[in-house]
């Protein structure tokens, strides 16, 4: 993790603890080209992220787990091509894990620094986040919300099938709606 600095800026709304990200309102998403003409986007239904805003945000950390057996691109016929040993290898490898490993400032912004393991390989994947945003939840307790992007080479991660039809990086994007657990 980085060293605290006194000159951490001030996030409107921050408050620290444990945070869960409400499945219902949360994505994970990815899109990759296929024959370099169009893109084909898909999401994961199930995953389990867990954030802990400290109270230097610079401390802070997040662990994601996504069941790769939900992946949802639209298309059955498809998803069930890509559990195969030859993509995703699911019955191998059912599920992804990230763990953050530092969060600093950018120029533009925040970055999380982590560990992506896929595939049964683990590589650095950092993860460019916009400023979460925090507030009083409708009903009950604290909601905040983080969005992050970021951007891997599939190959990077053992998946070389699909040849020339469809491109090795993969676009990832996160959507995530979180509540105040402790």
């Amino acid at each position: 993790m980085n060293e605290t600095t006194n000159t951490t800026p001030a996030i409107p709304g921050y408050l620290a603890g444990t945070w869960k990200a409400d499945p219902a309102r949360s994505e994970i998403a990815f899109s990759v080209r296929l024959l370099g003409i169009s893109r084909t986007r898909g999401r994961f239904t199930t995953h389990d992220v867990t954030l802990v805003t400290d109270r230097n945000p610079l401390l802070s950390s997040v662990t994601a787990t996504i069941d790769l057996a939900s992946i949802d691109t639209g298309n059955t016929k498809r998803d069930h091509h890509l559990h195969a040993a030859a993509y995703l290898d699911v019955d191998t490898y059912p599920t992804v894990h990230y763990r953050s490993t530092g969060i600093r400032r950018t120029a533009d912004g925040w970055a999380v620094d982590g560990e992506l393991t896929l595939h049964g390989i683990t590589r650095q994947v950092p993860l460019t986040l916009e400023v979460p945003t925090f507030g009083p939840g409708r009903r009950d307790g604290h909601r905040a919300g983080f969005s992050a992007t970021a951007e891997i080479n599939r190959r990077d991660f053992g998946i070389d099938a699909g040849g020339v039809a469809l491109g090795n990086k993969v676009s990832i994007s996160l959507e995530i709606h979180a509540v105040l657990h402790a």
